[in-house]
């Protein structure tokens, strides 16, 4: 006789999802050419390695269309035909990606974001490098942690501004405030090309606690007012 097993399989770990909010605050934080490659992520919705593997012939005609992904210095093509669909890019973004583009020489061909040696730059490289010491300054002296060790005073983290919490959570995020724009989930997936609906429901659509409470007192708004009345069943 096989007993039922009475381990339970381990919940996912909890991911994050990006803000409209947090995306803005981030974008008005970050320099360049961080921010442009943070927005990819944000309002076009590309995964850490396709931003790194972008190439200038992958953009036009108002859409970014993925060629590659660089994943610690492998390159690899998309897995699937729905991770080669075109992604049409807003105009925010493209007003950035022009500005980005004059910044780089005006290139027409080649990576997006080269390094010093004309290679796709290393995007996690950057984040100890450049993202988190935009992020974590002292309350006081408003200097980076890095920069802050002959300070007369202690650091102490501003908490008015946000934590990093990687790349992948501005696609995420891109799902989510799609959704609560209104945006169906079968929509949300073909712009996050995701090969099944179950994937961008499950890991990329968070709600938000502004949006559970705004969603109960829609519920509330919808419930009749006063007691119901109550029958004495046994009279009848």
């Amino acid at each position: 006789m096989i007993l039922p097993s009475t381990r339970r399989p381990a919940e996912p770990e909890e991911t994050y999802a990006y803000s409209l909010e947090e995306v803005q605050t981030y974008l008005a934080l970050l320099p360049e050419p961080v921010t442009t490659g943070f927005a990819i992520a944000a309002f076009a919705g590309l995964r850490h390695g396709e931003i790194q593997g972008l190439l200038w012939e992958n953009y036009r005609n108002g859409e970014i269309f993925v060629s590659r992904s660089i994943w610690n210095g492998r390159i690899s093509d998309p897995k699937t035909r729905s991770g080669r669909a075109a992604v049409p890019v807003i105009r925010q973004l493209a007003d950035r990606l022009e500005l980005h583009r004059l910044r780089c020489g005006n290139r027409a061909t080649g990576p997006m974001f080269p390094n010093a040696a004309g290679e796709p730059r290393a995007l996690s490289s950057l984040v100890h490098r450049v993202i988190l010491p935009a992020l974590n300054r002292c309350e006081t002296c408003a200097k980076s942690e890095q920069d802050h060790t002959k300070a007369d005073h202690p650091y102490k983290r501003d908490k008015c501004l946000p934590e990093w919490r990687g790349w992948h959570a501005a696609r995420r995020g891109r799902g989510s405030n799609l959704y609560r724009l209104g945006v169906q989930e079968k929509v949300i997936q073909r712009i996050l090309r995701h090969a099944n609906v179950s994937t961008t429901a499950t890991y990329y659509i968070k709600n938000a606690g502004d949006d559970v409470r705004s969603a109960m007192n829609t519920l509330q708004d919808h419930v009749k007012e006063g007691a119901p009345e109550v029958r004495d069943t046994k009279q009848q």
